[in-house]
């Protein structure tokens, strides 16, 4: 008959750190558990705290679960699954006090290493900075030490006049008009196309609607820069319509 266990949960970092202590008081090989056994006195362990109305962490309770779960499966007969989970269990526990082992040997390196601390060294000279600097210099300054630029001044409303009041180019528009151009020979090269004196949005729609007569077969752009217009293509057009 196994003797009661009495600790506090306060004693242990985790539930794997239980696991280990209960490994080493029942004296079982780290790496050949008694998982069965072990099962069993974790979970006796979180009842009889459960049962005293002592808090129990969540971690713990999750532990207690899946070790409720892994016993369940090493019951059944080849169970692959109830090997996998004692394989990962194990693995754990070895990981843990190697990890616990090597923390320990480095926290008494810590303990055994002199730690001197000397006064503080006199200043030489004065220590208030005498220069006089420009305010704006100082805060460019500040603000390339910290990695940031200038903040911008808030844009007025003269800025964003001429885009809110830009004229709307439909690209549309811009199709018809360059047709009508090649059609009267008025239009012959992409020169004639764009004009400083337009707006950006009229540049815009003008690409545009180049781009869409390329792609529909009406236009052609030869290596000079010349446009041709495929004049029989309204001609098949009206034909299949007709048909």
């Amino acid at each position: 008959m196994q003797d009661t266990l009495t600790f506090k949960l306060e004693d242990f970092e985790g539930p794997l750190d239980l696991l280990l202590y209960l490994v080493g008081k029942n004296k079982m090989n780290l790496y050949d558990v008694n998982i069965m056994e072990l099962i069993d006195q974790y979970t006796a362990a979180i009842r009889t705290l459960e049962e005293n109305r002592m808090e129990v962490s969540s971690e713990f309770i999750d532990m207690a679960a899946h070790l409720v779960q892994m016993k369940s499966a090493l019951l059944l007969p080849r169970s692959p699954e109830a090997e996998r989970m004692k394989e990962e269990l194990t693995g754990r526990l070895i990981e843990y006090s190697a990890c616990k082992e090597v923390a320990a040997r480095l926290g008494g390196r810590a303990r055994d290493l002199f730690t001197a601390v000397r006064e503080p060294m006199p200043l030489v000279g004065a220590a208030e900075y005498t220069r006089r600097h420009d305010a704006n210099l100082l805060l460019q300054a500040w603000f390339n030490l910290m990695g940031r630029s200038l903040r911008k001044r808030k844009p007025d409303q003269e800025r964003f006049e001429p885009l809110v009041t830009a004229p709307f180019v439909s690209v549309a528009s811009r199709v018809s008009n360059m047709l009508r151009g090649l059609l009267r020979g008025s239009i012959r090269g992409i020169g004639q196309l764009f004009h400083k004196e337009d707006s950006r949005s009229t540049h815009v729609a003008t690409f545009l609607a180049l781009l869409e007569l390329i792609r529909a077969g009406r236009v052609r752009v030869q290596g000079d820069g010349a446009l041709d217009l495929d004049r029989r293509h309204r001609r098949r057009k009206e034909g299949a319509a007709h048909e």
